[in-house]
C-alpha cells in the first residue's frame, strides 16, 4: 500500500522540514520529493504536511506516519537484506561527539546492529574537533559530530541552535558586570569556541569555572551551579534547562553531520546513514527555563 520510496522521501522532509534539503539529502530533484509526498498523502487519504512558501510542518497524521514509516522501512530493509546476497559486513571505526552519546546514539546503534549484524563497530567518543582530526589522519572511517554552520565538510543531518544551559532548579548566579561563569569542554571544542566568541563580541567578561572532556562531568558541574554550559538545544541532558537571561548573547547554530573517509566502504556508510534516517532528528526542546 505504501511505497518505500515514497516513505523515504516523506521521512527526509519530516526530518529536514524542507523539501529542498530533503531532495539534496536524497540526491534527487525537489519535484520528485514533492511527487512522492503527494502520492503518499493520496494513499493515506489525509494531509501529512502543512506547507507554504516559507515553512513545512507535520500534521497530526504526519507525526503518526513518521513512526509508521520507520517501522515499515525497517521491516522492508530487513527483508531485503535477508534475501540479498550482498550482505554488509566488516568493521566500522565510528567517531561520535559527546553530545550524542546518552540522548540519541543508542537508538541509532540499535537500528544499525539489527540491520547489519555482521558489521563490527569500534566506537570513539571525543570532541567534534578531535574527531575531524582523527578522520583526516585516517584514524576513523566515519564520524557523526558537529561542525560550524557554513563549513563544507560532511553531509548535514540536522541543524541546531546552541543555547546556554544551567541547573534546572538552581542555576548559577552572577551580578551584572561580573564575568559569566562557564562550564566547557577543553579545546578544540566547537561549543566552547562559539561561546567565547559570542561573549567577546558582546563585550561580556567571562571566566572558565569548570573544564572537562566528559559530558557527564560538565553536566554534574552545571547541575551543581558552577556555571553555564553551551550546548545543543535538541540534546539537553536531564537536570539542565535553557537559561532565559537577556544578559547573554545568542550562540548561533551548528550542524550535526556525517563525514566519511574516501576509502571507507560506501555500503557501510550507507547503512549507518539509513539507521540515522530511521531514528530521525531529536525533538526540539523548550526555550523556557525551568
Amino acid at each position: 500500500m505504501y511505497e518505500p520510496t515514497h516513505l523515504r522521501s516523506f521521512l527526509a522532509v519530516a526530518q529536514a522540514l524542507s523539501f529542498t534539503r530533503a531532495a539534496q539529502r536524497l540526491a534527487v530533484r525537489q519535484s520528485t520529493v514533492s511527487q512522492h509526498v503527494r502520492r503518499l498523502e493520496d494513499a493515506t487519504g489525509r494531509p501529512l504536511l502543512l506547507r507554504d512558501t516559507h515553512t513545512v510542518e507535520l500534521t497530526v497524521d504526519g507525526e503518526a506516519m513518521v513512526s509508521f514509516a520507520r517501522d515499515i522501512l525497517d521491516a522492508h530493509d530487513r527483508a531485503r537484506r535477508h534475501f540479498s546476497t550482498a550482505v554488509v559486513r566488516g568493521k566500522l571505526r565510528l567517531g561520535v561527539s559527546e553530545d550524542l552519546i546518552s540522548t540519541y546514539l543508542p537508538d541509532v546503534l540499535q537500528t544499525f546492529r539489527r540491520r547489519n549484524p555482521l558489521v563490527d563497530v569500534e566506537l570513539t567518543v571525543a570532541l567534534s574537533g578531535t574527531l575531524h582530526q582523527l578522520l583526516d589522519s585516517r584514524g576513523l572511517d566515519l564520524l557523526f559530530a558537529k561542525r560550524l554552520t557554513g563549513q563544507g565538510r560532511g553531509t548535514s543531518i540536522w541543524r541546531d541552535r546552541l543555547v546556554w544551559l544551567g541547573a534546572a532548579e538552581q542555576p548559577a548566579q552572577w551580578r551584572p558586570g561580573d564575568p559569566v561563569p562557564l562550564v566547557v569542554y577543553p579545546p578544540p571544542s566547537i561549543s566552547r569556541a562559539q561561546a567565547l566568541a559570542a561573549l567577546s563580541s558582546a563585550g561580556r567578561p567571562w571566566r572558565i569555572a569548570c573544564t572537562s572532556g566528559s559530558l557527564g562531568g560538565l553536566v554534574a558541574a552545571a547541575r551543581a551551579g558552577l556555571g553555564l554550559l553551551p550546548h545543543s538545544a535538541r540534546l539537553i541532558p536531564a537536570g539542565l534547562a535553557p537559561v532565559g537571561s537577556t544578559d547573554l548573547p545568542p550562540l548561533g547554530e551548528v550542524d550535526f553531520i556525517l563525514r566519511s573517509h574516501p576509502d571507507t566502504d560506501a555500503a557501510v556508510v550507507g547503512a549507518l546513514s539509513e539507521a540515522i534516517a530511521t531514528a530521525g532528528q531529536p525533538a526540539a526542546k523548550s526555550d523556557q527555563p525551568g
